[in-house]
């Protein structure tokens, strides 16, 4: 056996399918072996390899063992002469096994391998080749700098950035998601450190690599894509904790007792600096749109009520107090009104902005309309001034979307014009498919994966990039059929990354990409879309729970003497303020997933005499056609059970 590929998934279904479809092409004519290790995932990854790659060996684990140990599961029953550790968001081309295996044949002491990286736009990763994370290195890398001084040989020594991304250079780490391994040095070495659960081990493995004797060489005549790149869906400053903690892991293990100190001291200062930036950087990403809204409308309720006196009303006067706290209001309420109605998701829509301008402009008024006759303010300035502050607005919003403000990008769906790289047939699947998931897309034609096209085709392969601009193209469909995963990845380079890029694999139903290397991925896929999973959900149900859980507080004196579990009242309250718990759920892995709740989905019946299937069908049903008003009912009907 010449090659063990080793991947270790977690809940990424279609692009391991994606990527196992591209290994077994790159296995072609060599002797190669694939095994899948599954840490407890809770899609349906372990079905589908078993499904449509039975020549995959699988190691189905009950429990998310981690990175390390899942890899090290695999290696044991490994025959291969080498190991390729591979991450299951990946796509290798087709000559990859063959280019790294001659490499390491040629150059008996090159320990491991590691190949070019690109996301799915093209981009090359800068953790591709890397340093060993010193204690100066490591602090600059989590304080920023490193990204700041790029091809800087002093600030960036964690990313050697002062290398060329096409030249075959000696590294001192690799990244963990493909690393080529010679079997023997593995086995030397005793591979991944089980001690680190996600990051780090991957620098633990370069640096035992090295102190063995052995190379460590950045091949760049392989390029492959990976989606995620050096990412966590949970955001920054929880990836820059879990690599302080592989660091530390890193120091306790390979540094001498009197660097230790000095090591934990700067990566410890570095985590504070950056927990700071990160905090404040992401308040001011959430609220600088609002703030600017704000300001927007607190000038136009100023600017129409000195027009307002001084052309209609010219001999009434407003106290100051009076004015201060009508537009102060006025403000608050107009904001949460966009916000309830989506004037500030992604994608920005104008519909959503005058929409929660209008209510909000209906909220005010009913308020104007509540007070005594000695507090009402203007009923003209109101209305004019929610007018105004609209159209200023709006009018803010287009100068934003002008100045290229990525934040209030309009939804793109109408106005992209896509391209399919296939054949006649594999083009059909493709429409085909997007139809299946309810997906609209502009075609605006397709490009023959050969040299020869047919008539109504717009281009042939070699003409996809020059296509892409002569149709002002923005997302590009490949599909790997008669096209090879080399090919796409070459195309997507040539075509560069200001557009969109998805690949589809005939044989399967989904499309795959990614825009970006800190987001989790595009897909597209015939499954069930549920409703609970959209941002309008999500925001609708999280303002039920706050605001019950505030009236609940409030009420607490009367209803404490009717519930059923009194001395969780207060805690449970509180925890569903604070976004670890709702009101209303389910606890089933089939659909998304919810945090714990008080109140199941179903009607106030004898639960036990529910069936199971009902159960599922009810979770099913809830979040198919999630409605907030169904939490309203649910809690209404059942708050006695809290």
């Amino acid at each position: 056996m010449q090659i063990s590929v080793v991947i270790v998934n977690y809940n990424v279904r279609y692009f391991l399918e994606h990527c196992l479809s591209s290994v077994v092409r790159a296995a072609e004519g060599m002797d190669v072996e694939i095994f899948v290790v599954d840490n407890q995932s809770t899609d349906d990854s372990v079905e589908m390899v078993m499904k449509k790659f039975p020549q995959v060996t699988l190691i189905a684990n009950l429990e998310n063992v981690g990175f390390a140990r899942a890899n090290n599961m695999a290696v044991q029953k490994a025959t291969g002469n080498y190991i390729l550790y591979l991450n299951p968001d990946t796509i290798v081309p087709e000559d990859c096994f063959q280019s790294c295996f001659t490499y390491m044949e040629e150059h008996s002491d090159v320990g491991a391998l590691g190949c070019r990286l690109i996301d799915g736009k093209g981009q090359f990763l800068p953790e591709s080749k890397r340093g060993f994370p010193s204690a100066s290195v490591a602090f600059l890398k989590i304080i920023g700098l490193s990204s700041l001084f790029k091809k800087s040989r002093f600030f960036n020594r964690y990313h050697l950035g002062y290398l060329h991304e096409h030249s075959i250079n000696d590294v001192d780490v690799l990244v963990g998601c493909f690393m080529f391994c010679r079997k023997t040095v593995i086995d030397e070495t005793k591979g991944f450190d089980e001690d680190y659960f996600m990051y780090g081990e991957d620098i633990d493995l370069s640096y035992k690599i090295k102190k063995a004797g052995y190379r460590n060489v950045y091949f760049p005549k392989v390029t492959v894509i990976h989606y995620k790149g050096e990412s966590t869906s949970k955001g920054s400053l929880n990836y820059v904790k879990m690599f302080y903690k592989a660091m530390i892991i890193f120091a306790k293990k390979h540094l001498e007792s009197g660097k230790k100190g000095l090591y934990v001291a700067l990566i410890q200062i570095a985590i504070y600096l950056r927990a700071v930036v990160a905090l404040t950087s992401r308040v001011f990403s959430i609220i600088r749109l609002p703030l600017l809204d704000a300001l927007v409308m607190m000038l136009s309720l100023i600017v129409v009520k000195n027009l307002w006196l001084s052309n209609i009303k010219p001999d009434t006067r407003y106290a100051s107090p009076l004015l201060a706290g009508f537009f102060t209001t006025y403000v608050l309420v107009w904001i949460l009104s966009v916000y309830l109605n989506g004037g500030y998701d992604k994608p920005y829509k104008a519909a959503r902005v005058m929409r929660g301008m209008l209510i909000g402009g209906g909220i005010t008024m009913l308020i104007y309309g509540l007070l005594p006759e000695s507090f009402r303010f203007s009923r003209g300035i109101t209305v004019l001034s929610a007018l105004v502050a609209t159209l200023a607005i709006l009018g803010v919003r287009k100068i934003m979307q002008w100045l290229g403000i990525k934040r209030v990008e309009s939804d793109a769906s109408s106005s992209q014009r896509v391209m399919v790289v296939g054949t006649p047939e594999e083009e059909h699947k493709v429409k085909s498919l997007l139809s299946q998931a309810f997906i609209e897309k502009k075609i605006i034609g397709s490009i023959s994966p050969h040299e020869q096209k047919e008539a109504y085709q717009i281009g042939s392969f070699s003409q996809t990039a020059f296509m892409a601009k002569l149709y002002q193209i923005t997302e590009v469909i490949f599909v790997q059929g008669q096209l090879g995963f080399k090919q796409i990845i070459d195309a997507i380079q040539a075509c560069g990354p200001t557009l969109e890029y998805k690949i589809h694999a005939m044989g399967h139903d989904s499309i795959i990409g990614s825009n970006s290397k800190n987001t989790a991925g595009d897909l597209y896929t015939t499954e069930v879309v549920y409703q609970i999973s959209t941002v309008e959900a999500k925001r609708n149900k999280r303002t039920v729970d706050v605001c019950f859980s505030l009236l609940f507080i409030l009420l607490s004196p009367v209803l404490i003497w009717f519930v059923r579990y009194k001395g969780k009242y207060f805690y449970n309250q509180f925890l569903i303020l604070e976004g670890d718990k709702t009101f209303v759920g389910y606890q089933d892995d089939q659909f998304p997933k919810l945090k714990p709740y008080l109140f199941t989905v179903f009607p106030i019946v004898d639960e036990s005499k529910i069936p199971h299937d009902n159960q599922e069908h009810l979770n099913w049903l809830y979040a198919k056609n999630y409605d907030a008003w169904q939490d309203v009912s649910i809690i209404l009907q059942k708050w006695r059970q809290m």
